[in-house]
Parts: C-alpha cells; structure tokens; sequence
C-alpha cells in the first residue's frame, strides 16, 4: 500500500495537543492520590513531590528539544541515541520505551472502565453500572477503546487533529470544575459534606513527619505523569516546519501540563484531606472525581468523572502515535522487518505500525486484567522512560563527537557549553532517580518475582538485545555499511 514516505501533516496545534493528551490522564487523575497506598508515608508532600519530579522531567525535555532539531524524524528517541550515541543503546532503550508505552496504553483503557461505571452509579443506572463493574465487559470495552483509536491513527492526521484537539480542550474545561471547586471549598467544608452524605465524620489524622526515603519514592514515580512530551518527538517525521515547531511544541507542552498538573492536585488536596485520601485508597481504587464528589451535587459529579474518562481516552491516540512511530524507523533501518514501514497509500500512516502496536496494548489489558494492579505496568513504563531520558542526555554529551556533522545542524541552544550542562545535569539527576525507583521496587513485597517491574524490564532488554544482535549480525553478512547507515538520518 504505497511507499515509506510520512507526509509533514501535523501543525504547531496538533504537536502540543499529543504532548499534552499523552502525559495528561491518569497521571492525573489516579497517579496522584493512589500514590498514598502505593508510597506509604508521602502523606502531605504529593504537590512538593510533584514540583520535584518536574526537575529532571524539564532537563530531560531541553535535551530532547535540542536533539530534534538536528534530528526531525519519525522515531525521535531511537533516531536521537542511535545517530549521537550508540545504534545499540538507542534500539534497546527505545525497545524498552515501545513495550513499556504500549503496556500502558492497555493500562489506560482498561482504567478508564471504573470511570464509566462511576458515572452510571451517579446517574443511578444500577444494572449498566453492574455490568461495567463485571471483568468480561470491563476487558471487551477496554479493548474496543483501542482498537477505535488505532483507526483514528490508521486514518491520517486529519481525523487524528479533529479527535485529539476537541477532546483535549474538553478535558481542560471539565476539569476547571475540579481546580475551581477544590480551591472554593475547604476541609470543613468536605467534612461537614461528608457527615451530610456518610452520617459520620471523616477520619482525619493532622500530624505527619518527612519521610525523605517516602517522598524521593513519590518524586521518581510522579516524574512518570511528565513523560509524555517525547510522543512529540516520535511524531518528527509529520511535523510541519519541524525544526522550528517540535521545540517550542516541546517546551509548551512542558509549560502547560506542568501548570495543570500543580492546580489540579493542589486543589484536591486543600479541600479533601490527605488522611482521608490515603485511608481511602489503603482499602480501595480511588481517583480525583471520586473524594470530590463528597462536596459536590451530582451533576457536577458527573461532568468532572466524565472529564476524567476523556483525559483517560485522550492517552490512547496519541501514545498509539509515538509507539507506532517507533517501529516504524526501526523498520526504515533493517532492525524490523521491512513491510512496517508500508504506508497507506490513501491515508500516509504506518498502518502495520499501528496495528501491531494495538495489539500490544491489547496484551497489556489482559495483562492488567489477570494481574489484578494496574500500577506494575505503570512502574515498567517509569523505569523505561528513566532509561530512556537519561541515554537522550548521555546522547547530548557524546553527540559531538560520534556524529560532528548532525551536531552543525543543532538550532536550539547552539551554545556548546550549555548543552553540556544540560546534559551533565541530566544525566547525574536522571540515574540518581533511577537508583530510587529500581531500590524501592527490589526491596517491595510481592506476590511473585514477575510483579517486580525491574525484572520485567530485564528480560524485555535482554529480547531487545537477542533482536538486535540477530539483525546487526544479518546486516553485516549481506555487506551493509552499519557505521555509514547509523551515520546519517533515514
């Protein structure tokens, strides 16, 4: 169905809106209040560790700004290591990001069901709310979400902008609800609410020491809800303009989530009170809608739940882009076969790309489905990401001297000392919270070796590296020149 050429379709707009619907969703609406179970102990810091996970999350985005300028191609992360750094490094960190991402698109979906059913029980629709509540229809709609926006994706950037952008301001609207009404009421107000609905006062505790293991815990997995600006980057190759716009896309996407990410959370934690969120989620799922609609009249209920399943939906098209994307250039470069980079020939998508990608996803909603904690994909992707961020700025570092000639083509910090800091800022700060993230989840409890994320990561690195070698070794036997083709963009 026609050749590999991805025609530059996506404007300044579209750019930031899959940014923004990529790290918008749970990150936000779950992320921040299940943390209570998940961190025992973060207790009233969740805002300062929110601020301090955006410090590496903001280093590691002037890396990526600065590598796509020179490198504008569909693959952005992949392309980026494997041209500056290494053209192993960059598979396996970039193979390590695809699996982690396309776990929790099947993630996503599958936590988006809870919200539907939330929704039924407010509007007192008590069999559909059974029935959303039963796993079969709860994997079969988690399934039809995705396979619904891998034909979104599979139609081209035209259907793609006429479903994120709606969505995405939708989302921003309804979830003003939240932000206002959070910081209008207070927590006598939401005990007062409380004893009106409950007949009884909420538990309340006031006295919390710092835990600074605790909030260092909180930091590296809330840095996870600042992750998703790198789909702009996978999205190169379909960027209008794109030396230009995938920077300024990077940088305001990083703006305006980050400034979402600090009212929505501050707002919901001055009205309800922490005690009372980390009682809640010890015995239960929780999320944002569900400790403010004890302050609030159903219909308003109602809209900031349905807010909450949008900005869970809006997830799904754009992280389907940039997983997609990313087996497509390893594709163009050999390491994949090579009828994943056919492109429709009506629509100009990656349409094997995508469809592969869904069906990945769709192994992560089983996957979620069986092992009962929707977090341990969530843990996967955060340590993939980790990974991923810190070899972009190693990548920063080396650039220079492994590829002098796609360093000259460098147009956002041209200055090469500041790179440098950049870079040895990041680096330092991104391994330092993959340290905590991968010496909490060693020292956690589980059921089984296999709900550890590091040991799942392992093994996913150690398929990546039987895959590339295997291909690195064919490339070599037919005569391909391997450092002239990791020399140059595809």
């Amino acid at each position: 169905m026609g050749n590999s050429t991805l025609s530059r379709q996506l404007g300044l707009t579209a750019l930031v809106a899959t940014g923004v619907c990529s790290m918008l969703g749970a990150s936000i609406n779950v992320v921040p209040f299940m943390i209570q179970r998940h961190v025992p102990g973060i207790g009233p810091y969740v805002l300062y560790a929110f601020i301090f996970a955006a410090i590496p999350a903001i280093l590691a985005a002037f890396a990526y700004s600065i590598l796509a300028t020179a490198m504008p191609k569909a693959g952005g992360s992949y392309i980026y290591a494997s041209r500056g750094l290494n053209p192993y490094l960059g598979f396996i960190a970039s193979f390590s990001q695809w699996f982690g991402l396309s776990i929790v698109i099947g993630v996503v979906a599958y936590v988006t069901i809870p919200f539907l059913r939330d929704i039924a029980e407010t509007l007192a629709w008590i069999k559909m709310a059974a029935a959303l509540d039963s796993g079969i229809v709860r994997v079969l709609l988690s399934l039809t979400l995705v396979w619904l926006f891998v034909f979104v994706n599979i139609k081209g950037a035209k259907l793609y902008e006429k479903t994120i952008i709606p969505l995405m301001i939708l989302m921003f609207l309804l979830g003003g609800i939240v932000i206002i009404s959070g910081f209008y009421f207070t927590q006598e107000d939401f005990a007062q609410s409380f004893l009106l609905k409950k007949g009884e006062f909420p538990e309340v505790t006031e006295g919390h020491g710092f835990d600074l293991f605790a909030f260092l815990s909180a930091g590296s997995l809330l840095f996870a809800s600042f992750i998703g600006f790198d789909s702009i980057a996978q999205a190169g190759g379909e960027a209008k303009d794109p030396t230009k716009k995938l920077p300024l896309a990077i940088g305001l996407t990083i703006l305006i989530v980050g400034g979402y990410y600090m009212l929505f959370t501050g707002a919901v934690y001055n009205a309800v009170p922490w005690s009372f969120v980390s009682a809640q989620a010890m015995e239960r799922d929780i999320t944002a809608p569900g400790m403010m609609s004890y302050l609030l009249p159903s219909g308003l209920t109602v809209l900031i739940v349905a807010g909450a399943a949008i900005a869970l939906i809006n997830d799904l098209p754009a992280m389907l882009l940039s997983v997609s994307r990313l087996m497509f250039a390893w594709a163009e470069d050999g390491i994949f076969p090579k009828s994943i980079t056919k492109i429709h020939s009506t629509f100009r998508t990656p349409y094997l790309a995508i469809i592969i990608s869904g069906m990945m996803a769709s192994v992560g909603i089983i996957g979620s489905h069986f092992a009962g904690d929707f977090f341990l994909g969530i843990d996967i992707m955060v340590t993939s990401m980790m990974v991923n961020f810190l070899l972009m700025c190693i990548t920063l570092l080396s650039i220079e001297k492994v590829n002098p000639a796609l360093t000259k083509e460098i147009r956002f910090v041209k200055n090469r000392k500041v790179r440098l800091i950049i870079g040895w800022c990041g680096t330092i700060i991104l391994s330092f919270f993959l340290f905590i993230h991968t010496w909490k989840d060693i020292h956690t409890e589980a059921g089984a070796w296999y709900f550890h994320s590091t040991s799942i990561w392992l093994i996913v690195m150690g398929i990546a590296s039987m895959i590339f070698y295997f291909k690195f070794t064919q490339m070599k036997r037919k005569g391909i020149d391997t450092k002239s083709l990791f020399s140059h963009l595809p």
